[in-house]
């Protein structure tokens, strides 16, 4: 912690005043940092947009919590369960706007029925999909350009022959 608060420039007591352990910090600094992409991606939605087009919209805006994600944060991340619980909760919200989006697009006729959970569930879990360590070592892109990518294929076949 004594080497984290000389880099950062404050003092040891104020990063104990912000989380007790030097995990607790990570998980701090993640948690803060989903947040405000997450509020950047709810921002980048257009209320007068069609509901697919939103979705792009937010789910790329999404996609930049994993734009710098490189394999030995990806291997740390997996090995650490306090990680995976949060990374979770905060996929779980993007699943929940994204279905909200979909039954939004089903309603409107935009797309068939489907059973938007699964869509909502697959599609907006490709950034976390894809920094996976196996996944992140087989892609030939970014683990968001690699999102970015199949959200577009996916929101493109739900529209195909309508």
């Amino acid at each position: 912690m004594a080497g984290i608060a000389a880099h950062v420039g404050c003092s040891l007591s104020t990063l104990y005043d912000l989380a007790p352990s030097r995990d607790e910090l990570v998980l701090t600094v993640i948690d803060r940092n989903l947040r405000r992409i997450g509020r950047q991606a709810i921002g980048a939605i257009d209320p007068d947009t069609e509901p697919l087009a939103a979705i792009r919209a937010y789910l790329v805006a999404a996609n930049l919590a994993v734009a710098a994600t490189t394999p030995a944060f990806a291997r740390d991340q997996a090995a650490t369960p306090a990680t995976h619980r949060l990374a979770t909760a905060h996929s779980d919200y993007l699943v929940a706007v994204t279905r909200t989006l979909l039954d939004l697009a089903v309603e409107r006729g935009d797309i068939a029925t489907t059973d938007t959970a699964a869509v909502a569930r697959v599609v907006a879990g490709l950034g976390a999909l894809f920094v996976l360590p196996e996944n992140l070592e087989a892609i030939e892109s970014t683990p968001k350009e690699a999102a970015d990518a199949m959200v577009d294929v996916i929101l493109r076949g739900l529209t195909a022959g309508r």
